[in-house]
């Protein structure tokens, strides 16, 4: 129990540090690349070990953790990456934070999914706001801005809507359990 309540606030934290990082970059878009890089490479470090950590917890529907061993390793991965060569990852920046919040947006659709077959009655919110994400991915992707600055805001949004899917996502379908009682949240049987 105690397992997946740290997993759900470490989840939970690190997704309202990537808001925090988004607002800065929507808002000071001439913010030092360079030291942004090595905040946002920490950051995914931490938000990685968060999810390798949640995926190793049971929580009651198992749906905000399930794909969390592989992504968090790529987080981890792409954090070392990016907090180590800044320059490089200035470069390439907006392709691979388009390519980590596409894939979570394709994460979050199956989770959606998933919840719309426990019963979740919310699972159209995650769905929606999923696909939104994906958008907002493949945007940066396919960058078709040509302002340093217009693609630093993008990403700033991106980060911001990702972080709040995240947190309504752990808010709303990690629920801890304690053998038969439930601690937090409702169950309803799979219809």
């Amino acid at each position: 129990m105690k397992t997946v309540k740290s997993a759900k606030t470490g989840y939970i934290l690190s997704s309202a540090v990537l808001i925090i990082i988004g607002l800065i970059m929507l808002l000071k878009p001439s913010f030092p690349l360079n030291a942004l890089c090595r905040i946002i490479g920490l950051v995914l470090m931490i938000c990685g070990i968060f999810k390798i950590y949640g995926y190793f917890c049971h929580d009651l529907y198992s749906l905000a953790f399930q794909h969390d061993l592989a992504f968090g390793a790529l987080a981890v991965f792409v954090g070392i990456i990016v907090f180590a060569k800044p320059a490089f990852a200035v470069s390439v920046i907006n392709f691979l934070a388009g390519i980590i919040i596409l894939l979570d947006g394709l994460i979050k659709i199956q989770t959606a999914v998933e919840a719309k077959d426990f019963g979740l009655e919310r699972w159209k919110a995650i769905a929606l706001c999923a696909a939104a994400t994906c958008v907002l991915g493949v945007l940066l992707v396919i960058s078709p801005f040509k302002s340093a600055e217009t693609v630093i805001r993008l990403i700033g949004v991106c980060l911001i809507a990702d972080g709040a899917l995240n947190i309504f996502i752990g808010l709303y379908t990690i629920k801890i359990f304690d053998r038969d009682n439930i601690i937090e949240g409702e169950y309803r049987e799979k219809r």
